[in-house]
């Protein structure tokens, strides 16, 4: 079978695909460590609010009444009100119904930003989406339709006390040509927990503003929900920023459910776009989740359930990797939000790729950095094949188990070191 030319884009091995078919191995077969993918804890008191809004909603009969309707293009108007006032009245934005869009989750948003911003124009030019800090999330890298989409700029890295060390905005080195069509971050970095300062976010706005361009903020684990943010940090957004968050790290992954906060001019062509590749985003995560917009339920939970959870679980899983691997040239980013601890190897003897490959033989899974530099042209840069990626969110047991088993792989490739590659 021939495919068109989007067709041998789009059916090619993707990092993003690993880290699924990974996350479902995890998922069905019983043995395997799972500190790979994005899933988020089993929070005790998270599912039993879910379980019971779940229950009040086939009592009243909204679960059918949701399943057997389209909501609109756009997405259900009654979430997307409640949602406007939520933001309005806790953050003080200027926002109404008209700067606010569901897809059917976040990774569906960034593909439609990514080729509307960026990409081949009517008039020859080609634009491309600039991330000023990799490394970035994987999912990024294969959203495009054209080659050569991404650019990114390599970090400045500072080292911190306890192995710990922190990526920031290498603004001396930072370029962004004209033929940049949007900037993009994440905000709790997806893989490292880095959250950028406000200064860095207020500098990248005023340089996508000078540069007549819009900021992307990848909201998924920032505020006002989940929340998954243990830094000093303020929120961000106005009419030149495009905010997408997503319900998946509350706790509803299979829902999904992204939502665009952008100006109504965007919002409007994100709609087009919905009704013609969708009819509609999903109805399941606003029904779910509704109550808890109209009520502010959701900013009781992310304060003081979910984000209290996570912190707590990565410093202990800090703890644990300092305690069993005492390497000089180990280094942890200091955990600063999300799921994740991203880890440095520094002269790693082999590949991040052969460390995964190692790993999953002893049944742990995790995931290789070397995906999360999308738009870095520098092959050469060893740094990029030195981390790794380990979701902490996972139990106790398996957390200290895959710990146990990193740690013996990583002494046993130090001690009998190959050709690095």
């Amino acid at each position: 079978m021939e495919f068109s030319t989007f067709g041998q884009k789009f059916t090619r091995h993707a990092g993003i695909t690993q880290l699924m078919d990974d996350l479902n191995q995890g998922l069905t077969t019983p043995n395997t460590i799972m500190l790979g993918g994005g899933n988020p804890a089993a929070i005790p008191d998270v599912l039993s609010y879910l379980d019971n809004q779940a229950q009040q909603l086939i009592k009243n009969g909204d679960l059918i009444k949701a399943m057997a309707n389209y909501d609109g293009p756009q997405g259900k108007d009654a979430y997307i009100n409640a949602l406007a006032k939520l933001l309005s009245n806790e953050l003080g934005w200027a926002i109404g119904p008209e700067h606010i869009a569901l897809t059917n989750g976040s990774q569906t948003a960034f593909f439609y930003l990514f080729n509307l911003l960026a990409g081949e124009f009517n008039d020859g030019r080609k634009k491309k989406v600039l991330f000023p800090l990799a490394p970035e999330y994987i999912g990024y890298g294969d959203g495009a339709l054209s080659e050569d989409h991404f650019v990114a700029c390599k970090p400045a890295i500072t080292p911190l006390e306890d192995g710990l060390f922190k990526y920031h905005v290498d603004f001396d080195n930072l370029e962004v040509g004209d033929d940049v069509g949007l900037i993009c971050v994440s905000r709790p970095t997806n893989p490292t927990g880095n959250v950028l300062t406000d200064e860095e976010i207020m500098r990248l706005d005023m340089i996508a503003r000078e540069k007549g361009i819009p900021l992307l903020i990848d909201n998924a684990y920032g505020m006002p929900f989940p929340n998954i943010i243990f830094s000093e940090a303020k929120p961000f957004w106005n009419d030149n920023t495009i905010l997408c968050m997503s319900l998946s790290k509350l706790g509803l992954p299979g829902v999904r459910c992204g939502i665009v906060v952008a100006k109504p001019e965007l919002i409007k062509a994100m709609t087009n776009i919905s009704g013609i590749i969708n009819l509609a985003p999903g109805s399941m995560g606003p029904a779910m989740t509704l109550p808890m917009m109209e009520n502010g339920d959701v900013l009781t939970l992310s304060n003081d359930v979910i984000k209290p959870f996570y912190q707590n679980k990565a410093q202990q899983a800090v703890r644990w990797l300092q305690e069993a691997i005492t390497l000089p040239q180990f280094h942890i980013h200091k955990p600063e939000g999300a799921l994740f601890l991203w880890l440095w190897f520094e002269d790693l003897p082999i590949h991040c790729q052969e460390l995964y490959e190692r790993l999953k033989q002893k049944g742990l899974l995790i995931v290789p950095g070397h995906y999360f530099f999308p738009g870095i042209e520098d092959e050469h840069w060893q740094h990029s094949k030195e981390c790794i990626r380990v979701n902490y969110a996972q139990s106790e047991a398996d957390v200290q188990a895959g710990i146990k088993i990193l740690a013996e792989e990583i002494y046993a490739i130090y001690q009998a070191p190959q050709t690095q590659l």
